[in-house]
């Protein structure tokens, strides 16, 4: 069976960032551009709590989907199963530069936000008890000021 793409990346390479992780054709002649929205250095320092990512998960879902200029572009937001970030698909032949600011303003969201979680009620989520706030507000400030907010070549564009 031929590896996915995904696990042709040197992990013990691989930097927090924003990076392009592959870009498919649509019937019709569009692009979905996967993005891997990494918050962790893999396999060097703790991957994010289930209910951390579960809650990142619910709002940055909301928020993306209701941008008022990307919303229409979203296609899916999810975390990894490895927990060490989440992947974000859009419409369009995107590169990682052009969500940067997309992804500050989220992480903010994020990291300010006091509110109910949205769908974390029963009977709107699958497991509505598996949230934590606090730390999903933690974790999106340590990845906005640690690394969105001071973006470099290597953390846009995978090692080599």
């Amino acid at each position: 069976m031929e590896k996915i793409a995904s696990f042709t990346i040197d992990h013990t390479k691989l930097l927090r960032g924003v990076y392009v992780s592959r870009k498919d054709k649509i019937e019709g002649g569009g692009i979905i551009t996967t993005f891997d929205i990494r918050m962790k250095l893999p396999n060097r320092e703790p991957a994010v709590s289930q209910g951390a990512l579960h809650t990142i998960e619910h709002l940055a879902a909301t928020f993306l989907r209701n941008h008022p200029v990307w919303g229409s572009k979203i296609v899916y937001w999810g975390p990894m199963g490895c927990c060490t970030g989440n992947y974000l698909l859009m419409q369009g032949d995107l590169e990682s530069t052009d969500i940067v600011p997309l992804m500050q303003e989220l992480f903010t969201f994020i990291a300010n936000f006091d509110e109910d979680i949205p769908g974390a009620s029963a009977m709107e989520c699958g497991n509505y008890m598996l949230n934590n706030l606090p730390m999903a507000k933690w974790e999106a400030r340590k990845y906005l000021v640690e690394v969105l907010n001071d973006m470099h070549h290597e953390n846009l564009n995978y090692p080599e």
